[in-house]
C-alpha cells in the first residue's frame, strides 16, 4: 500500500468531529430562505397521494354497489341528489370521477416535484457557493494536508449528496408518510379487524431499520473519506502526466490508482453489503403482512358468503368490494414500509456528506480580520519588518514547533527596491507571503506606511500589492482574461501596454488567436517563460503601491530577461519592490540587498557594501560569476541543515 497523505484517515475528520445536528443545522440555515418552495412540495404532495387513493376506493364501491349490488350507491362528501339511479349511468359516473381523480393528481404531482426540486436546487447552489466561499478565505496552511482531490469531493460530490436527499429522499419521504397515515386511516375506518393483520409488519420494520441505521452510518463516512483519497490521487496523476511519462512510472501509478480504489471499492463493499441484506430483508417482511392480509382476508370472505358468519374471533361481514380494496390498498402500504429503508440510505449518506461541509465550515482561521480594521491607505510605501517570527507549526504561547524565520529586523524606505537573497529553504518566500498576509507573524509585526498589516482590512491590503510568484498560475480562458485577472475592468489598451513592458506582446501576437488564445488548463499550452511574463503584465496592469517578485524570472532566458529586467527597472522606479532572484545579476543594483540565511538575517547592504564585507553574499556573488567553484564548506553544511528542517508542503521559496 502506498504510505503516503492519500492512504491516511479523513483528512476531514477532526472537522466532523466538531459537527453536531448537521442534518437539521442544514433546514435552519438554508431551509429557512426556501420555506416557500418547501410548503408547496409539502402540500401538492399531501393531495397527491390522497387523490391517488380515490381510485381503488371507487373501485370497491362500484363492485359492492353497481356491479354486485350489495350497498347503496353513495360517496363521502357527495349529496345523494347528485348521484344517479340507474347502473349504467352509476358506472359512467364513477368513471368520470376516477379520471378527475388522475387528472387532478397529475396536477398535484407537477407541482410536488416543482417544490421540492426547487428546494433542493436553491439548497444545493447556497451550500455549494457558501462552502467553497468559506474554502477559499481559510490560511494557506488549511491547504498543507489538503489535496484538490478531497476538496473537491465535497464541493462535487458531497453537495450533490445533499441535494438528492433533499429532492428525492424527502419527496419520497414525505409521499411515502401521506400514503402509510392515510392508508392506514382508511384501512381502520373500513374493518380494523383486518386492518390489525396488515398492520402487523410495522414494529418489525421499525425495528430493522433502525440496526440499519446504527450499522450503515460509520460505513458511509468511510465511503466518504475514501473517495476524498481517490479523487485526489486520480487528479494528481493527471496534473503531473508529463512528470509520469517523462519518468516511465506509468506502471507504478497505475498501482497506486489501484490500491487507492481498491480502498473504495473495500469501503463502498461494505456499505453494499449491509444494505443488499436489508433491502431484501423489509420486503420478506412486508410480503409476509400483505400473504396474511390476503389469506386471512380471503377465507374471512369466503366463510361469510358461505355461512354468514366471520371465522375465527372475527365479528361482522366482509364484502367482496371491501375485499379487493383493502388487497390494493394493503400491496400500496406494504411496498412503501419497505422503501422507507431507500429514504434512510439516502439520508445517512446525505448526514456524512453533511458532517464534512459543516466541519469544513467551521474551521477556525489563523488570520482573522480585525471589525475594526481600516482600509489600507499606502502613501509612502515604508515597509518595516520588526523582529518578525513565525513558523508554520510554531506556537509562540509555549514556544514549541520550528521556526522558519527568526528575529527578522530590516526597514524599506518607500520607492526602494530591496532584494532577498539566500540559499533555499532560506524562509525568503516566506518573508514576503508575511508582508501579505497569507500568514500571520507569530511574533513581531510588519508595518506599511507605520500601519500594522494586521489592523488593516485584508482585501485593502492585498490590492495594494502587486505579487509574481516563482510557480505561475495562469486560468483556463483566453491571455486577455488571464492579464485582467484582478483588474477586470482595463480595457484592451491599457493590456496591450502592460503586455508590451512584460516583453510579451509579441510573442502573444504570434498566438493563433492572439489576446484571444485559449491557453489551456494552468496555461499548458504556454511556455514557462510564456506563463511567467503573462503574470507579470497581470501585476503592471495592476499598477500597486507595493511589487512583490518571487523568482519573477526564472523560466525566461537571458536574452528576455534583459529586457523584462529594463520593463521592471521603470515599473519599480517610484514604488517599493521586493525582489526574490538566485541570479543575483539582476538585483545588484537594488537599492539594499537583505541576505537571509537559516530564517535570519545576516547581511545588510547594497551590493558594493556586501561584496566588501566578503561573506555570505560576496561568496554568492563569487560562486555565479565562476570566481570560485563553490560556496565554502560552513555555508553548504548551513543550507544543507535549514533545507532538512523546512516541511516541503510548507510553500517556502
Amino acid at each position: 500500500m502506498d504510505a503516503s497523505a492519500l492512504d491516511d484517515d479523513d483528512v476531514f475528520e477532526e472537522q466532523r468531529e466538531r459537527v453536531e445536528r448537521p442534518m437539521a443545522r442544514l433546514f435552519a440555515e438554508y431551509g429557512r430562505d426556501n420555506t416557500g418552495y418547501f410548503v408547496v412540495g409539502l402540500i401538492a404532495s399531501v393531495f397527491a397521494r390522497v387523490l391517488d387513493l380515490v381510485p381503488p376506493l371507487l373501485l370497491g364501491v362500484a363492485i359492492d354497489a353497481v356491479i354486485r349490488q350489495e350497498t347503496a350507491f353513495a360517496f363521502a362528501l357527495v349529496p345523494q341528489s347528485w348521484l344517479p339511479s340507474d347502473r349504467p349511468m352509476q358506472m359512467v359516473f364513477t368513471g368520470g370521477i376516477i379520471a378527475g381523480a388522475f387528472l387532478l393528481a397529475a396536477v398535484f404531482h407537477w407541482a410536488r416535484n416543482w417544490g421540492w426540486n426547487n428546494f433542493a436546487q436553491h439548497i444545493q447552489h447556497d451550500v455549494r457557493t457558501d462552502t467553497y466561499d468559506k474554502m477559499q478565505r481559510l490560511n494557506m496552511d488549511f491547504y498543507a494536508d489538503k489535496q484538490t482531490g478531497e476538496m473537491m469531493s465535497v464541493l462535487s460530490n458531497d453537495v450533490n449528496r445533499l441535494e438528492r436527499f433533499l429532492n428525492d429522499g424527502m419527496n419520497s419521504a414525505f409521499r411515502l408518510g401521506v400514503m402509510v397515515v392515510a392508508i392506514a386511516a382508511i384501512l381502520l375506518w373500513m374493518n380494523w379487524q383486518l386492518a390489525l393483520i396488515a398492520l402487523v409488519p410495522v414494529p418489525l420494520i421499525a425495528f430493522f431499520t433502525k440496526r440499519f441505521i446504527d450499522t450503515i452510518q460509520p460505513k458511509y463516512a468511510d465511503v466518504r473519506s475514501s473517495v476524498g483519497q481517490l479523487n485526489s490521487r486520480l487528479e494528481n496523476n493527471l496534473g503531473g502526466i508529463t512528470v509520469i511519462k517523462s519518468a516511465n512510472t506509468e506502471s507504478y501509478e497505475s498501482d497506486r490508482v489501484e490500491d487507492v480504489s481498491q480502498d473504495y471499492f473495500d469501503a463502498n463493499w461494505g456499505a453494499i453489503e449491509t444494505r443488499i441484506k436489508f433491502f431484501p430483508g423489509l420486503r420478506i417482511i412486508s410480503g409476509i403482512g400483505f400473504v396474511l392480509t390476503f389469506m386471512i382476508g380471503g377465507f374471512w370472505l369466503l366463510t361469510y358468503q358461505t355461512t354468514g358468519a366471520a371465522p375465527f374471533f372475527f365479528t361482522g361481514g366482509l364484502r367482496t368490494g371491501e375485499f379487493v380494496v383493502f388487497i390494493l390498498l394493503t400491496q400500496r402500504f406494504i411496498w412503501p414500509m419497505a422503501q422507507f429503508g431507500q429514504i434512510i440510505n439516502m439520508y445517512q449518506r446525505a448526514y456524512a456528506s453533511a458532517e464534512r461541509i459543516f466541519g469544513l465550515m467551521d474551521t477556525p482561521s489563523r488570520i482573522a480580520e480585525d471589525p475594526d480594521a481600516e482600509p489600507l491607505a499606502v502613501t509612502d510605501g515604508e515597509v518595516a519588518f520588526d523582529d518578525v517570527t513565525f513558523g508554520y507549526d510554531y506556537d509562540a504561547e509555549t514556544d514549541t514547533g520550528e521556526r522558519i524565520v527568526e528575529d527578522v529586523s530590516f526597514d524599506v524606505e518607500g520607492g526602494d527596491t530591496v532584494a532577498l537573497v539566500g540559499p533555499t529553504g532560506a524562509g525568503k518566500s516566506t518573508l514576503l507571503k508575511l508582508l501579505l498576509r497569507m500568514y500571520d507573524v507569530d511574533g513581531g509585526a510588519i508595518t506599511i506606511d507605520d500601519s500594522d498589516v494586521r489592523d488593516v482590512t485584508i482585501p485593502s491590503l492585498r490590492q495594494q500589492i502587486g505579487y509574481v510568484s516563482q510557480e505561475t498560475f495562469l486560468f483556463y480562458g483566453t491571455v486577455e482574461e488571464n492579464i485582467t485577472y484582478g483588474t477586470f475592468d482595463a480595457d484592451h489598451d491599457a493590456v496591450v501596454e502592460a503586455a508590451k513592458m512584460a516583453e510579451a506582446h509579441q510573442f502573444i501576437q504570434n498566438l493563433p488567436e492572439g489576446y484571444d488564445t485559449k491557453v489551456g488548463e494552468r496555461g499548458v499550452k504556454l511556455s514557462g517563460g510564456q506563463r511567467q511574463r503573462i503574470a507579470i503584465a497581470r501585476a503592471i496592469l495592476k499598477d500597486p503601491s507595493i511589487l512583490v517578485l518571487d523568482e519573477a524570472t526564472s523560466d525566461v532566458d537571458t536574452e528576455t530577461e534583459m529586457l523584462i529586467q529594463k520593463s521592471l527597472d521603470k515599473l519599480t522606479a517610484d514604488r517599493t519592490t521586493f525582489a526574490i532572484a538566485h541570479r543575483l545579476s539582476t538585483i545588484k543594483d537594488a537599492d539594499q540587498i537583505v541576505v537571509v540565511e537559516d530564517g535570519r538575517v545576516v547581511e545588510r547592504g547594497t551590493h558594493e557594501e556586501l561584496l566588501a564585507e566578503d561573506g555570505l553574499y560576496a561568496n554568492l556573488w563569487a560562486v555565479q560569476a565562476g570566481e570560485i567553484d563553490e560556496l565554502p564548506r560552513e555555508f553548504i553544511e548551513r543550507a544543507a541543515r535549514r533545507r532538512s528542517q523546512v516541511d516541503a508542503e510548507a510553500g517556502d521559496d
